[in-house]
């Protein structure tokens, strides 16, 4: 159990990162850089499609490291510090001429994304390695992403009010000491995770493989091909719909109303002082001011760790659905009706905040269990291709999906911008009513089109409930010393 649960703040760090690039590197860019909203979404193709190409290399180098503490498991360690400064780099405002803004923007974006490759991929790979156990690395699935959702809801509740609480007017100040807090936040975590896990699993091959023949393998692996595309459509739609929400809030949820939903909750206003619960709201940022103009910040702050307590609440039932009826049907059922519920935000009314609540607790619900699901099931990938081939391309498998998560991420931040500047979005500034339908699409319609590919990808995978206890069955088999 101390194992699981140091392996899985690694991705609770990882996830500090990855909350902040698909809900706020856009805003940011776009709000604090001044950086237009295209030319924002462009910068994130780029530094993302970049690193989109540098994942299945990490993952081939990865594959290839030889120390004592195993072939994945050094990488959390040597990634740790340089990650945790270039997160810092990428959420401060230097005073530079507007072309030398967009070239520093590109170039942090850039390195932030590639040591996100250099610490995630062979992370991630650890799955495959630590347990051969199916059942296990589901379980070692929940243990990862109960912290993840835990560390999502840390960074999309207490972001936006510590930059204000910590900024005090200035914003570039509030987002670097902000982020600066989750940075350190990170490095403890991967010292941590690399000091209590290990590796168990060796690879069966100890010939030489070249780079070509580690992705050839690759070819014809139904599952492979199933879940890349599962994963490139999921990270797309993700970052497209997280990337809008806090647009959607500021420019078109009606701020009375939301003011007059949080005071229903109880929440102080700065008109009531007194008090520790008022202490310790204010002290994280949740305390409306006395000119409501942190209302959109709070309410948003509040609807996404609503949603993440959901999200953790649902995670716990993973193992044991998975168990009772296989990921696949799991994961199916899971993002049908995800898609369902996201597709539903288009008919909310601005003026509802009872019903943008509860609409994001039950598409939380649905989705929260497919979470663990679909990185247990990358490691059933790695070893339905290993049953196939007779060769080990744990880290070449995840290095592939780690790409299509990426391109995926890039993808989805590079349609919000542009998408943000065709329906005419100004920043700071009051939008049209296109501006706002552009809005509300690209929260709602446009990423469920993408769930609804994921739906239909993953009723081609192959690997149910029966054949994923024969490939375990049989791997342990060879496996066996001779």
């Amino acid at each position: 159990m101390l194992e699981k649960a140091g392996y899985s703040l690694g991705d609770a760090a990882a996830n500090l990162v990855y909350m902040t690039i698909i809900t706020f590197q856009l805003y940011f860019y776009t709000n604090v850089m001044g950086i237009a909203a295209g030319i924002a979404g462009t910068i994130l193709l780029v530094g993302r499609f970049w690193d989109a190409f540098f994942d299945p290399l990490i993952g081939i180098l990865a594959d290839r490291t030889n120390t004592r503490w195993g072939r994945f498991r050094p990488w959390v360690l040597w990634t740790a510090l340089p990650f945790g400064m270039v997160m810092v780099l990428a959420y401060s405002v230097p005073r530079l001429s507007y072309g030398s803004m967009l070239v520093y923007a590109v170039a942090t974006n850039i390195l932030l994304m590639s040591l996100y490759s250099a610490n995630n991929t062979p992370y991630s790979a650890m799955t495959a390695v630590m347990t051969g156990d199916v059942n296990e690395r589901t379980s070692l699935s929940q243990y990862r992403f109960v912290p993840v959702v835990l560390a999502q809801l840390l960074v999309g509740g207490f972001t936006l009010p510590l930059v204000a609480r910590f900024g005090q007017g200035n914003a570039a100040k509030g987002w670097q000491t902000t982020i600066g807090l989750w940075a350190s936040i990170c490095v403890a975590c991967f010292a941590i995770t690399f000091l209590s896990t290990r590796e168990r699993i060796k690879p069966v091959a100890h010939e030489k493989v070249s780079i070509r023949q580690s992705l050839g393998a690759l070819r014809g692996i139904g599952p492979w091909i199933a879940m890349f595309i599962v994963a490139l459509c999921h990270f797309t739609a993700n970052s497209m719909r997280d990337g809008t929400a806090i647009y959607f809030f500021t420019s078109y949820v009606n701020k009375d109303r939301m003011f007059e939903f949080l005071r229903g909750l109880g929440l102080p206003s700065a008109a009531d002082g007194g008090g520790l619960g008022y202490w310790l709201l204010n002290t994280f940022g949740l305390v409306i001011n006395a000119t409501r103009s942190n209302v959109s910040s709070v309410a948003f702050s509040l609807w996404t760790m609503s949603g993440q307590v959901v999200l953790v609440i649902g995670v716990l039932f993973s193992t044991y659905l998975s168990i009772r009826f296989g990921k696949k049907a799991v994961a199916l059922a899971g993002f049908a009706l995800t898609t369902v519920f996201m597709a539903a935000f288009i008919f909310l009314p601005s003026g509802n905040i009872q019903a943008i609540f509860t609409m994001l607790w039950l598409r939380s619900a649905c989705y929260a269990p497919t979470i663990p699901l679909i990185w247990a099931m990358f490691a059933d990938v790695a070893d339905y291709a290993e049953w196939k081939t007779g060769r080990s391309t744990t880290g070449v498998i995840y290095g592939t999906v780690l790409f299509a998560l990426k391109l995926g991420l890039s993808l989805g931040g590079f349609l919000a911008g542009w998408l943000l500047s065709a329906y005419e979005y100004r920043p700071n500034a009051p939008q049209t009513a296109h501006t706002l339908l552009g809005i509300r699409l690209t929260i709602s319609i446009f990423p469920a089109i993408l769930y609804g590919i994921i739906v239909a990808a993953l009723c081609f995978y192959p690997i149910g409930k029966k054949l994923n206890l024969r490939i375990q069955d049989e791997l342990a088999e060879r496996r066996k010393p001779a």
